[in-house]
């Protein structure tokens, strides 16, 4: 079983929440995601969960970026009104379904991650040997279960509106998306991939708009 190394005794205010809100998505919804996922997708379950730690804080930094360029907490509600119903959350297995023979799956999900979307879902198709048709639903298919999450979280109170956005980054430099990616890919492998060439490399510090 893959484990999750969230709560490290140095993460200030700020990165305890969001690796607390990562945390509860894995916990909570982590192992039907995985099962769900391999079985429609023919994927190795072990193979999964290592995609999950990966590509979370991907979607996290896309929501960072538009709230950034776009909009502040405005734009992160667009997204998550639009994007992020909890409906999904009832029967994942049912969405994941629906979405198996989506032939126009677009990884770059309308500009939130942008190409960064594409060069995940090939470093994926390289990191576990798929083929790129499968590869390409991957994120597609995780962006809106991640994001109906994050919907849940802010409409039962949690976070609230302004939390969502406020915590994506407490300072405007983004170090703590990269903390909260670096502590999911410890838990997941036991050691940070994020300077290494792992999945995430260089693709967090693109969406934020910095060269690492």
């Amino acid at each position: 079983m893959v484990k999750f190394a969230f709560l490290h005794p140095d993460f200030k205010k700020g990165k305890h929440k969001m690796a607390g809100i990562m945390e509860e998505f894995m916990s909570s919804l982590g192992p039907e995601v995985s099962d769900q996922l391999s079985a429609n997708l023919g994927i190795e379950k072990n193979a999964v969960q290592q995609m999950l730690p990966q590509i979370a804080p991907m979607i996290l930094g896309g929501l960072k970026r538009q709230k950034d360029n776009y909009g502040g907490q405005e734009r992160v509600d667009h997204i998550l009104d639009k994007y992020g119903s909890t409906d999904v959350l009832d029967n994942i297995g049912d969405f994941f379904s629906s979405q198996v023979q989506n032939q126009s799956a677009d990884p770059r999900l309308g500009g939130l991650l942008g190409d960064s979307g594409v060069q995940a879902t090939n470093a994926l198709s390289k990191q576990f040997n798929l083929d790129g048709s499968t590869a390409m639903k991957i994120i597609p298919m995780l962006a809106p279960i991640i994001l109906g999450f994050l919907s849940k979280t802010r409409d039962q109170g949690g976070a609230g509106s302004k939390g969502i956005a406020s915590i994506l980054d407490r300072d405007g430099d983004g170090s703590i998306l990269d903390d909260v990616a670096e502590m999911f890919l410890q838990g997941s492998s036991g050691r940070s991939r994020t300077g290494g060439g792992g999945l995430l490399g260089g693709l967090l510090g693109s969406l934020l708009g910095r060269r690492r």
